[in-house]
């Protein structure tokens, strides 16, 4: 279970937030690997941290997996360290590890961190990332036992985000927008899988619905099977659907955010 220390944060990379938390972590634990799985999350897009953290988690080595992602650090909401599939995932208890420990088999055990024994002294009420969560991080690493971080927790209490919808049904599939990544494209929670069960290979010209408004795409294999400026829809490295702009931003253009709705069937 300890073979890395992984970090995923919305701290950016302007200040020297992520390396007070690298700081911490080899003050403790100075042999541990760590690893940066990505501090350009939106700030506070617990979503967006979710389905990044979910999406990597399969290519990540067993350890101990950190996530800070929070919209209101330092208020009540408390911290967990939660077992799942040989990895420890610790973290605000805010849905932001949900999707992560359901891909790696659903969490056997949980337990809030609350003894302040394993915190680094004094406490900042802003960075509990590095107070709380790397102090912690590195000590599990060292062969803390779980159970010494503060009382079990009922795992069907943690909090969850609602997983994204995706329908078949009618000769179309259904579903929403996962997220944005920093290049505006737009990942869909339809699998390709239910493009194919449709009749639907790259090559093929999608209908595409967002709200009212009817869009017929090119279903393509990579972005540069269109020219620059062109939308497309193609299958990304999660095996989701997306929709881009061929060096441009789909989310601005399509005005698609988040959890907005999306319908997609082949033309005939």
């Amino acid at each position: 279970m300890t073979s890395v220390i992984t970090l995923l944060t919305d701290y950016g990379l302007e200040d020297g937030y992520v390396a007070a938390c690298h700081g911490v972590i080899a003050g403790i634990a100075p042999q541990a690997r760590v690893i940066d799985v990505c501090h350009l999350v939106p700030s506070g897009d617990v979503r967006r941290g979710a389905a990044i953290l979910a999406q990597t988690i399969p290519y990540l080595p067993r350890g101990i997996h950190v996530g800070a992602v929070d919209p209101g650090p330092g208020g009540a909401r408390r911290a967990v360290a939660v077992e799942a599939g040989g990895r420890m995932f610790v973290g605000p208890d805010n849905g932001l590890l949900s999707w992560a420990v359901e891909a790696s088999g659903g969490a056997r055990a949980a337990y809030e961190i609350s003894n302040e024994a394993h915190f680094l002294r004094p406490v900042s009420p802003t960075f509990p990332g590095r107070d709380v969560l790397a102090p912690v991080a590195g000590r599990l690493w060292g062969g803390l036992d779980p159970a010494e971080l503060g009382p079990e927790v009922p795992v069907e209490r943690l909090a969850r985000l609602p997983q994204p919808i995706s329908h078949l049904r009618d000769g179309s599939v259904e579903g929403e927008v996962v997220s944005v990544d920093g290049h505006g494209n737009t990942q869909l929670s339809i699998a390709a899988a239910d493009l194919l069960a449709l009749g639907v290979r790259p090559g093929d010209t999608l209908g595409v619905w967002l709200g009212r408004r009817q869009l017929a795409l090119p279903y393509r294999e990579t972005y540069a099977a269109v020219p620059p400026g062109e939308l497309v829809v193609f299958a990304d490295s999660a095996g989701l659907v997306a929709i881009a702009v061929n060096f441009g931003d789909a989310a601005q253009r399509l005005g698609l955010p988040p959890g907005a709705h999306v319908r997609l069937s082949p033309t005939r």
